[in-house]
C-alpha cells in the first residue's frame, strides 16, 4: 500500500514533477473525502444571489442559466474531471498548465486565478452588509460603517482559515448543509403558492420573453460568473484522499446539485415575485418565501442564505492560499508564503491575502466614497459588489480558458499516454474545449459591455470595470515579476526550509 507521505506518480510520462507535489505529500494531511470536496464545490459555485440578479431580467434569465449550463458549466466540469484525474496535485490549474505549457504560462494562469479569488474574498462580507441593510435600512447606512463591518468579517474569516484544516472543513460542511436548506424551503414555497390558488406572477407562455437578444446580453456575464470555479476546490488536490472516485463524485453530484438549485431558485422567484424581482434585487429569495409563509419563515430563509456570506471568506481564503503556497514551494514566489503554522496551514499566505482584502475594502468604502462625494452612500455596497465581481469574472474567465488549452496541449504532447488516462470520448472533450473557450470569450465581452446594475450606466461601467481589471492585471504582472525575482534570489542564497 502506498505511503501517505509519498507523492502521486505522474500519469503522463516525461512530465516534470514539481517540488510542490513532493512537499505537499510530506507536509499536508490527505484527508479530504468525497463529501468534503462536494460541500466545498457547492459552496464555491452556488450563490443564490446570482440567481436573483439573473431573474431580474425576466424569463430570459432561465434561458441564460440553461445556455450557460450547457455551453460553459458542463464543459468546464468535463474538462476539470479529465485534468484532475491526470494531475491530482495541489494548485489545480497552476499545476495543470505547468504540465501542458510550462512554467511561464502556469505562473500567469495561476496568478490570474489567485487574483480573481483575492477579489472575491470581499464578496461574502459585501453581500452580508447588503442583506443587513435590506433587513433594516437604518443599519450600516454609511459606507464607512459598511467598510468597518466588512473588515471585521474578513479578519474573523482569516482567523478561522488559519485553524486546523480538519476542524475548518467540518464547519464548511455544516454551513453548506444549512445554506442548501434555502433551496427546499424556496421550492416548498413555490408548491404552497400554487396550492393556495395564486397564479404565476410571470407569463412563461410568451416565447419572445425567453429569447436571447442584445437587450439582455448582460445576463450571460452573470450566468458565466454563476458557473465559474469548477476547478477551484481542486486547488486542494494534494490534500484529497487517494481515491479516483473523490474527483468524479464531487464533480458529478456537485455539478448536478448546483445546476438544479439555480433552476429551482430562479423559477420560484419568477413565479412568486415576477417583475418585482427587479426591484427586490439580491433579497428576492427571502421576499419570495416571505410572500408565502410570512416574515418569520422569511427570516429563516435569510439566515440560511447568510450562512453562505459568513463562511465564503474563510473558504476562499484557505483555498487560494494554497496557490500561493504551491508557488512559493516551486520558487515562483517568496519563500515566506510557503511557511506552515503549527496547524500545518500556510498562515502567512492567508495573512497576505487578508491584508490585501482589508486594504481594498478600506480604500473602496472608507476613502473613495468621501473623496469622490457619491450622491447615495447607502447604494455603495451594492455598486462595489457588482463592480468587484464583474472584474473578478473577467480575470477568472481569462484564467479558466487555460483549462481547455491545457487539454489540447496535453493531448498533443503525448497522444498515446493521454488515451490511456482518457475518461471521456474524444469528440466530447473537443466539443467541451470549443464551447468552453467560446463561452469564456462571450462572458468577457458581455461582462465588459453591459452594466450589472442600473446604478451604473453602460458608458461608465466598461471603463470602471475594465479599468479595475487592467489595474489588477498590471499589478499582478509587475508584482509577479518582483516576487519571482525575490524567490529566485532567496533560492540562490540559502537552502529552502518551509516549516516555521
Amino acid at each position: 500500500m502506498e505511503s501517505s507521505a509519498s507523492p502521486r506518480k505522474p500519469i503522463l510520462p516525461g512530465m516534470r514533477i514539481l517540488p510542490s507535489e513532493l512537499y505537499t505529500a510530506k507536509a499536508l494531511p490527505m484527508f479530504l473525502g468525497k463529501y468534503d470536496m462536494t460541500a466545498t464545490y457547492i459552496i464555491m459555485l452556488f450563490n443564490i444571489t446570482i440567481a436573483a440578479q439573473i431573474v431580474a431580467g425576466g424569463t430570459a434569465g432561465i434561458s441564460y442559466l440553461i445556455i450557460g449550463g450547457l455551453a460553459f458549466f458542463f464543459p468546464c466540469a468535463i474538462v476539470t474531471t479529465q485534468l484532475a484525474a491526470m494531475f491530482p496535485h495541489e494548485g489545480a490549474l497552476y499545476n495543470w498548465t505547468h504540465k501542458a505549457l510550462g512554467g511561464y504560462w502556469s505562473f500567469f494562469s495561476g496568478f490570474c486565478a489567485w487574483l480573481s479569488g483575492a477579489l472575491i474574498i470581499t464578496a461574502g462580507p459585501n453581500l452580508m452588509v447588503a442583506y443587513i441593510q435590506a433587513m433594516n435600512p437604518h443599519w450600516l447606512s454609511e459606507p464607512w460603517q459598511q467598510g468597518v463591518a466588512m473588515i471585521a468579517f474578513l479578519i474573523f474569516g482569516s482567523f478561522l482559515a488559519r485553524q486546523r484544516f480538519r476542524m475548518v472543513q467540518y464547519i464548511v460542511n455544516g454551513m453548506t448543509a444549512i445554506y442548501l436548506l434555502s433551496i427546499p424551503l424556496i421550492g416548498i414555497s413555490l408548491v404552497v403558492w400554487f396550492l393556495k390558488g395564486h397564479p404565476s406572477a410571470t407569463n412563461f407562455g410568451n416565447l419572445s420573453d425567453w429569447a436571447v437578444s442584445p437587450a439582455n446580453f448582460v445576463l450571460f456575464g452573470s450566468a458565466t460568473f454563476a458557473y465559474l470555479s469548477t476547478e477551484v476546490p481542486l486547488i486542494l488536490g494534494g490534500e484529497m484522499k487517494r481515491e479516483r472516485k473523490v474527483i468524479s463524485f464531487h464533480l458529478f453530484w456537485g455539478t448536478l446539485v448546483v445546476f438544479v438549485s439555480y433552476l429551482i431558485a430562479a423559477f420560484a422567484m419568477l413565479i412568486i415575485e415576477g417583475p418585482n424581482s427587479a426591484n427586490l434585487g439580491l433579497f428576492t429569495p427571502v421576499a419570495a418565501v416571505e410572500a408565502v409563509f410570512g416574515k418569520f419563515v422569511g427570516n429563516i430563509e435569510a439566515i440560511f442564505i447568510m450562512c453562505y456570506f459568513f463562511i465564503i471568506p474563510t473558504t476562499f481564503n484557505y483555498i487560494f492560499s494554497r496557490l500561493l503556497f504551491a508557488g512559493a514551494v516551486d520558487q515562483h514566489l517568496p519563500i515566506g508564503l510557503g511557511k506552515l503554522n503549527k496547524n500545518r496551514v500556510p498562515a502567512r499566505a492567508i495573512n497576505f491575502q487578508t491584508i490585501l482584502a482589508v486594504a481594498f475594502v478600506a480604500l473602496a468604502f472608507i476613502v473613495l466614497p468621501y473623496a469622490t462625494r457619491i450622491s447615495r452612500p447607502a447604494d455603495f455596497a451594492l455598486e462595489a459588489y457588482n463592480v468587484v465581481t464583474a472584474a473578478a469574472t473577467l480575470i477568472w474567465a481569462i484564467s479558466v480558458s487555460f483549462m481547455f488549452i491545457d487539454v489540447v496541449f496535453c493531448y498533443i504532447r503525448d497522444k498515446q499516454g493521454f488515451q490511456k488516462v482518457r475518461l471521456f470520448p474524444m469528440p466530447l472533450l473537443w466539443i467541451s474545449c470549443l464551447l468552453g473557450t467560446l463561452s469564456c470569450g462571450a462572458g468577457i465581452v458581455t461582462t465588459l459591455g453591459y452594466s450589472w446594475t442600473p446604478l451604473i450606466s453602460n458608458g461608465q461601467w466598461w471603463y470602471i470595470v475594465g479599468g479595475l481589471t487592467i489595474i489588477c492585471l498590471i499589478i499582478a504582472a509587475v508584482g509577479g515579476m518582483l516576487a519571482n525575482s525575490e524567490a529566485r534570489w532567496e533560492g540562490d542564497k540559502r537552502e529552502i526550509g518551509f516549516d516555521s
